[in-house]
């Protein structure tokens, strides 16, 4: 059966999988993937969630123009996870609201 994932498109031969968290639940990434790329492929949508009605958002534009993709990194809040690599070992949390914690947003 020929397998018509993008790696297998690619022909890509990525190196081993290395872990990273998303609220504290470990999950793999490859390396060279990005936060969003890691979390859509152990099925996670959203990770992100907007000010004042707490809708939740996800990977939008893919390119790092919306924001609707953001996470806290590491304690570091209002990263792109469509363009902040999945580093090993990465802490990766939910952004509630304005990501400005303890502020109006949260």
């Amino acid at each position: 059966m020929n397998e018509r994932t993008p790696l297998a498109l690619a022909h890509a031969r990525p190196g081993p999988p290395h872990t990273v968290t998303f609220d504290g639940r470990e999950i793999q990434a490859l390396p060279g993937q990005t936060v969003a790329a890691a979390l859509w492929s152990a099925g996670i949508t959203a990770w992100r969630t907007t000010r004042g009605d707490g809708e939740p958002r996800g990977i939008f534009c893919g390119i790092g123009v919306c924001f609707d993709c953001l996470v806290e990194v590491n304690g570091r809040p209002n990263q792109r996870a469509c363009l902040t690599p999945a580093e090993p070992h990465a802490e990766i949390r939910t952004q509630h609201g304005g990501g400005h914690g303890g502020g109006e947003g949260r």
